[in-house]
């Protein structure tokens, strides 16, 4: 199904792509108004039951990729998943959301950035991260391109080792120590194809990955950091022209497979949830093994 979906999107024109798009968004905006007005919300407590049920538990660190409005009317908006996450976790979990600035192709924003502010500059990853990043006792990550916020006790260490690195994605990442941690992700509404940060843990795992997943120039950024001082360091950015071949969705059956991916339903979206440590051990695998990754066989 995620090889067809794809195909068929790489075909269409751009602008066709664009309209279809928003035709969708405006029926399902005119679903939920309809469900509001007729008292059908979803609560906290709802959420809570049917996180608990996919085994999410106090003291647990969890990575959330989140559409809201797929969910249905959440009854307080992007507080109520928020809160409902909280109470799951409890007060020693830890809860981890993107919450990069830039919503569409990296090289595209990397020309235009002049400075990324760690504290000030918006989450275009959705209402509920912009909500979440800005609440108290929140880190944040400094990656100009990958930024996470974390809320937690181990909040500080998630995000400590995602500065004056070349890409956002290597093994003092937050990404990869939810995955040293034995944490869970998280994709709520979503699936890999339009939230697969992950998956990229792979490539900067392998020395000389086969693919020119990097656009061959580096750039120079500059990001101001909470206290009000600007750094300076050099970064990579995706190559569009090998981004454009991901087939992160033909990846499902094999996480399902190995046992490190489980579908369930929250309020109407689809979602997933992922033992992080797990779907690490299961891409270097079945890289080593067979040259699988997301953009197909590789070796």
């Amino acid at each position: 199904m995620g090889n067809f979906r794809d195909n068929f999107r790489a075909m269409l024109p751009e602008y066709l792509l664009a309209q279809f798009r928003k035709y969708k968004k405006f029926r399902h905006n005119r679903k939920l108004q309809s469900m509001r007005k007729r008292g059908e919300v979803v609560k906290v407590d709802e959420i809570v039951e049917v996180l608990r049920q996919q085994g999410i538990q106090i003291g647990d660190s969890v990575l959330v990729h989140c559409a809201m409005s797929k969910i249905g009317p959440l009854e307080k908006g992007p507080k109520t998943l928020v809160d409902a996450l909280i109470t799951v976790v409890g007060k020693t979990g830890n809860i981890l959301m993107p919450t990069s600035p830039n919503p569409a192709m990296q090289l595209d924003y990397i020309k235009n950035l002049e400075v990324f502010d760690v504290e000030n500059s918006p989450s275009k990853m959705g209402a509920v991260t912009e909500y979440f990043r800005q609440l108290p006792g929140v880190e944040r990550s400094w990656s100009p391109t990958e930024p996470v916020s974390v809320l937690g006790p181990d909040a500080k260490w998630f995000t400590e080792g995602h500065v004056y690195k070349p890409t956002p994605y290597d093994a003092d990442s937050p990404f990869a120590r939810l995955a040293q941690k034995g944490g869970k992700i998280l994709y709520i509404g979503v699936t890999l194809i339009n939230a697969g940060t992950s998956l990229h843990l792979l490539e900067d795992a392998v020395e000389d990955f086969p693919l020119p997943v990097y656009f061959p120039e580096k750039f120079p950024v500059r990001v101001k950091s909470p206290d009000g001082k600007v750094h300076a360091w050099e970064i990579s950015v995706h190559n569009p022209e090998v981004s454009k071949t991901r087939k992160c969705d033909d990846l499902l059956p094999l996480f399902q497979s190995k046992g490190v991916a489980q579908a369930f339903k929250l309020g109407l979206a689809p979602s997933w949830i992922f033992d992080a440590r797990g779907m690490f051990e299961v891409m270097m695998e079945a890289y080593s093994e067979s040259g699988v990754t997301m953009y197909g066989i590789v070796k």
